[in-house]
C-alpha cells in the first residue's frame, strides 16, 4: 500500500477556506502519492475509502462539466457504475447519491456501447438529444454537489486516518 501523506498546516488551512478545499487536500495527496492520476496498476495500491475518494473526484468533474454522458463518454462508466462505488457511498451516508448511481447505472447499461463511441465534436452533443434521460439525474447531481462534497469531506474528517497520514 501506499502511504498517502497530507500536512497538516495544509490541511489547517483548507479548512479554514471551507469543506471543497479541505477534501481537495486529500484528493490531491492521493494523487500525488500515486503518480498523478488513478489507473488499473496503481488502484492496488490504495484502500477503498481513497480509491472512493477518488471516484467521487472524478464523477463530480465529469458530471458538473458535461453531465452524465460526458463522463460514460470519456470512459468513467464501467469505473463508476460497475465497481462497488455506490455501496460505499450508501455506507458513508449518503444515501441519495447511491440512489442516483443505481438509477443512473441502468441507464449505462442500456446505452453505454452507443454513448462510449469515439464521434467528432458535433456527434457528441447530438448525444445530448438522443439521450434526455439522463438530463434529471445531471440536474439533480448539479442541485446537491454542495450538499453531497459537504458530505464527503464530513466523512473524510470524522476517519482521517482511513485516507492519509497527518504530518506536522
Amino acid at each position: 500500500m501506499i502511504e498517502v501523506r497530507v500536512k497538516d498546516a495544509a490541511l489547517r488551512q483548507a479548512a479554514g477556506e471551507g469543506m471543497d478545499a479541505f477534501l481537495q487536500v486529500f484528493i490531491n495527496a492521493t494523487k500525488e502519492a500515486i503518480g498523478g492520476h488513478l489507473t488499473a496498476e496503481n488502484m492496488g495500491e490504495l484502500n477503498t475509502h481513497q480509491i472512493t475518494l477518488l471516484a467521487y473526484d472524478m464523477m463530480r468533474e465529469e458530471v458538473m462539466e458535461g453531465g452524465f454522458v460526458q463522463l460514460i463518454h470519456n470512459g468513467l462508466g464501467s469505473f463508476i457504475f460497475l465497481n462497488p462505488f455506490a455501496k460505499v457511498l450508501k455506507l458513508w451516508g449518503l444515501k441519495d447519491l447511491s440512489k442516483m448511481i443505481y438509477n443512473v447505472r441502468s441507464l449505462f447499461s442500456q446505452h453505454h456501447e452507443e454513448i462510449e463511441q469515439d464521434c467528432s465534436d458535433e456527434e457528441f452533443m447530438a448525444l445530448y438529444e438522443k439521450f434526455p434521460e439522463f438530463e434529471e439525474y445531471d440536474d439533480d447531481f448539479v442541485e446537491n454537489e454542495e450538499t453531497w462534497t459537504e458530505m464527503m469531506a464530513r466523512y473524510v474528517d470524522e476517519n482521517i486516518e482511513k485516507f492519509a497520514t497527518i504530518d506536522e
